[in-house]
């Protein structure tokens, strides 16, 4: 049966190769209507799960073993609900982090869930708890893959990564689509190749031409006037008309930054301007994945000041929450969610 779905989709993504890369932002000092949706939406929820939760690490190389991941359940209907509770629009899901391994089960690799001793397809578990809950659906994916695509280094396996990429990216709108909203792709890694090796227009039509408002953006979105693919630039030394470095993108990304007061909003691409707001990603703890010995936290105050700042000028806030290797959210990140619920409501 998984032949089968390669081929399928195989052919999918073959048509998506031939056709006419078309789709690319309108250029305006002004946010589309899409930009207007996710400015609305304000505030959400990152959820760091996965190979890594199980080795006290943030980032693991590819080789451990899928074996390794080992959930004792996966709680996504208290994830879903912990971020609905504590006023978050939307959720975004680490669907294959640097080290490749995917939480669904992927025609394209055996890294992935269906090779672990849980089997269970978060991806799909996360977007139908979503329906439920009546809230969006945001999907991280590495560019980066460190068991796939470990040697970058070598110009000549970028063709065949690039086909990876794409088809596993009609997967995921694939298995979410039916079920909920899906307003954001979150793209990590960039840094590890040159921009021009990244195929960023065959990702963006690949999105948006089947789901045409989700907005999409590319970590470290920002490069120099002098050097587009300078890494990194932060916010604070952002200005307006700094160059897009991975073009097309409908938002900018570098964690864990927050934008300075009266950030810049208008960036260049070959001498076209484009309307780009900022989103912030923080940690509510120390860590992105869980850690067993992650355990100093943000105060109530601190995610207030936090909130406040993001969410100011048209920018979002997203607070990492990630669950344990039993598939659940931590109790201490569940209280201060809603302590800082209503501290916000209170303003």
């Amino acid at each position: 049966m998984k032949k089968v779905y390669i081929v399928l989709f195989a052919i999918y993504s073959t048509t998506l190769f031939a056709q006419k890369n078309s789709i690319v932002p309108i250029a305006s000092k002004n946010p589309s209507a899409g930009q207007m949706e996710m400015i609305s939406r304000k505030y959400g929820m990152f959820i760091h799960f996965g190979i890594n939760t199980f080795h006290n690490q943030e980032w693991t190389d590819g080789t451990k073993p899928a074996s390794s991941y080992n959930p004792t359940s996966i709680d996504a209907e208290q994830w879903v609900k912990t971020a609905k509770n504590a006023g978050m629009k939307y959720v975004i899901l680490i669907t294959k982090h640097h080290d490749g391994f995917c939480l669904w089960n992927s025609m394209y690799t055996e890294y992935d869930v269906g090779s672990s001793s849980n089997t269970t397809n978060v991806v799909e578990a996360v977007a139908r708890a979503c329906k439920k809950h009546n809230m969006s659906l945001g999907l991280y994916y590495s560019l980066w893959d460190r068991n796939k695509n470990a040697n970058t280094s070598d110009i000549t396996l970028d063709a065949a990564y690039n086909e990876y990429m794409i088809n596993q990216l009609n997967e995921l709108i694939t298995i979410t689509k039916k079920y909920t909203k899906i307003v954001e792709f979150w793209f990590d890694g960039g840094w590890e190749k040159p921009n021009y090796r990244w195929p960023t227009q065959k990702i963006y039509h690949t999105i948006k031409s089947r789901v045409p408002n989700c907005q999409v953006g590319i970590n470290w979105t920002i490069g120099l006037p002098e050097n587009p693919d300078f890494h990194l630039v932060v916010p604070k030394d952002q200005k307006t008309g700094y160059p897009i470095r991975y073009f097309p993108s409908d938002f900018r990304l570098g964690d864990p930054y927050l934008p300075k007061e009266n950030d810049p909003k208008i960036f260049t691409h070959e001498g076209k301007e484009y309307y780009l707001p900022w989103e912030s990603t923080v940690c509510m703890s120390q860590k992105w994945f869980f850690n067993s010995k992650d355990t100093i936290y943000k105060s109530v105050d601190d995610l207030y000041d936090l909130y406040t700042k993001a969410t100011a000028n048209d920018n979002v806030l997203i607070l990492n929450c990630p669950p344990n290797t039993e598939g659940k959210m931590r109790e201490k990140d569940r209280n201060l969610l809603l302590a800082l619920k209503k501290k916000i409501d209170k303003k």
